[in-house]
C-alpha cells in the first residue's frame, strides 16, 4: 500500500475511533451506577474485546507483544489508563458538552508534543486550527454555566494524556500499541475494584456496561491505536476532535441535555476550526 493510501486509511480509522468515542455521553447517562463501578465493568469488557482482537490479528505472537512493551509501551499503557479514569470521572462530574469540547483542545497539546519531542513542525493551518479550537474551549469553560470545575479539570487531564499517547505512538511506530492498549484497559479498572458496588446491577445494566466497553474501548481504542501511529500527532488530534460536536448531539437527541449558549458557541468554533483545517489539508496535501 502506498504512503498516501496508508495515510488515508489511517485517517479513516481515527475518524472511526471518534465515532466510537462519541457514544460515551450516551452510555454514561443511560447507565445508572457510580463512577468506580462504571469504570470497572466498562474497562474489563473493553479489555476482553481488545485481547480477542489482539489474538485475531497477531495470533500467538500477540501474547509475546506484552513482553516487548518496553518503556514506551508501559508509558503508553499508563497514559491510556489514566485517560480512562479521567474520562469517566469527567463525564460523571460535568456536562457531556464540556467534556467533549475540552477534549477538542488536544490538537494544541499534540502540536506542542510533536514540536518539542519529535521535531515535527506543524503546518500554519494546523497551528491556526489548534489555536481556534483552544479559543473555543476557553470561551465555553469561562462563559458557560452547564459544567462543574471538578469534571472540567478531569477532562483537562484526559486531554493531556491523549496528547501524550499520540506523541508516544508517533515516536515509536514499532511499539506493540494494541498490547499496550489492552494492558491499560486492565490496570485502570482494577484500581477501581475496591470501590465498585455490585448491588443494583441487573441484566440490562450489565449489558449496557458491556456494550459501553466494546464500543467505546475495544472498537474506538483499537481504531485509534492502529491509525494514529501512521499520522502526525496534530492531524490525529484534529480528526479526533470531530468527536466534539457528535458527543453532546447524541445526548441531546436521547436525553434532552441541552448545552447553554456559551457551550454551543464554543463547540461551533471548535468544529469550524477542525473542518477548516481538513479543507486546507486537502488543498495543500500536507499535515
Amino acid at each position: 500500500m502506498t504512503q498516501p493510501a496508508t495515510a488515508r486509511l489511517a485517517g479513516l480509522m481515527v475518524f472511526g475511533s471518534a465515532l466510537g468515542w462519541s457514544t460515551s455521553g450516551l452510555f454514561s447517562r443511560a447507565i445508572q451506577t457510580d463512577t468506580a463501578t462504571m469504570i470497572l465493568f466498562r474497562g474489563l469488557s473493553g479489555a476482553a474485546g481488545l485481547f480477542i482482537l489482539l489474538l485475531a490479528l497477531r495470533g500467538v505472537a500477540g501474547l509475546r507483544d506484552f513482553a516487548r512493551l518496553g518503556w514506551a509501551g508501559v508509558s503508553y499503557a499508563l497514559a491510556s489508563g489514566l485517560g480512562m479514569l479521567f474520562f469517566i470521572g469527567a463525564l460523571q462530574n460535568t456536562s457531556v458538552a464540556h467534556v467533549s469540547i475540552i477534549y477538542a483542545t488536544v490538537p494544541f497539546a499534540a502540536a506542542a508534543v510533536g514540536w518539542l519531542f519529535l521535531s515535527e513542525v506543524p503546518s500554519r493551518a494546523a497551528m491556526i486550527a489548534s489555536a481556534l479550537a483552544l479559543l473555543g474551549a476557553v470561551a465555553m469553560v469561562g462563559l458557560g454555566s452547564d459544567g462543574h470545575w471538578t469534571g472540567d479539570l478531569m477532562a483537562l487531564g484526559m486531554m493531556l494524556t491523549a496528547a501524550a499517547m499520540m506523541g508516544i505512538a508517533r515516536a515509536n511506530p514499532g511499539m506493540p500499541t494494541l498490547a499496550a492498549g489492552t494492558l491499560s484497559a486492565v490496570w485502570a479498572p482494577l484500581v477501581c475494584l475496591p470501590f465498585a458496588r455490585m448491588e443494583g446491577l441487573d441484566g440490562p445494566m450489565l449489558g449496557l456496561l458491556a456494550a459501553f466497553g466494546l464500543v467505546n474501548t475495544t472498537m474506538a481504542l483499537a481504531l485509534f491505536i492502529l491509525g494514529s501511529r501512521h499520522l502526525p500527532a496534530v492531524r490525529t488530534a484534529l480528526l479526533s476532535a470531530l468527536e466534539t460536536p457528535m458527543t453532546p448531539l447524541w445526548v441531546w437527541l436521547v436525553f434532552a441535555e441541552t448545552p447553554d449558549a456559551a457551550t454551543l458557541a464554543g463547540g461551533a468554533v471548535v468544529l469550524g476550526a477542525v473542518l477548516w483545517y481538513i479543507r486546507q489539508e486537502g488543498r495543500a496535501g500536507t499535515g
